[in-house]
């Protein structure tokens, strides 16, 4: 197989400070280092959708010409429970996608990425938050998304056009 597959836990809950330790940085988040194979390597967002097989074209020679790894990354769905329930506190739920794992299993089968070492990365949460983080965490060059088309995108606003004013690394967008 031309890539790996590293899943991170949908609901990445933070773990609180023991006021008792003697270094206090030392209870922040614990996360996997990351890869140093994919160190500075090309964020994708990917979805399955038209779009981001686009943007995952784009990626994948942008990586081949910059010999770097590529990071694709899954963003699952979740939603606030006011939806269901009409509670008046904002609580998120995680919805179960198996849509990370259908996707993984088709982009191992997938020629075109025998060409460039990458990994698939899951996570929950807002897209554009999680895209950014994942490019922060692997000092990503830049970040490539498909452009958003319909209603939903020109009603709240795209993921593209909502990373690139809030990225601090350059964000690529294909139409």
């Amino acid at each position: 197989m031309a890539g790996h597959e590293f899943f991170d836990p949908a609901d990445r809950k933070r773990p609180v400070a023991d006021p008792t330790a003697a270094d206090p940085l030392a209870a922040e988040e614990s996360r996997p280092a990351c890869d140093p194979a994919f160190k500075h390597g090309v964020v994708v967002g990917f979805d399955g959708s038209t779009s981001s097989e686009r943007a995952l074209a784009y990626a994948i020679g942008m990586a081949r010409r910059s010999g770097a790894g590529l990071i694709i990354v899954h963003v699952a769905n979740r939603l606030p429970t006011t939806v269901w329930a009409g509670c008046e506190p904002p609580v998120f739920v995680d919805v179960p996608d198996h849509r990370t794992e259908v996707l993984g299993l088709e982009l191992a089968c997938a020629d075109h990425l025998a060409e460039v070492p990458w990994i698939l990365v899951e996570r929950g949460g807002d897209i554009c938050h999680e895209l950014e983080e994942v490019g922060r965490e692997y000092e990503a060059d830049a970040i490539v998304v498909g452009s958003t088309h319909g209603i939903v995108g020109r009603i709240f606003g795209s993921v593209a056009g909502r990373l690139a004013r809030r990225a601090q690394r350059p964000v690529i967008v294909i139409p």
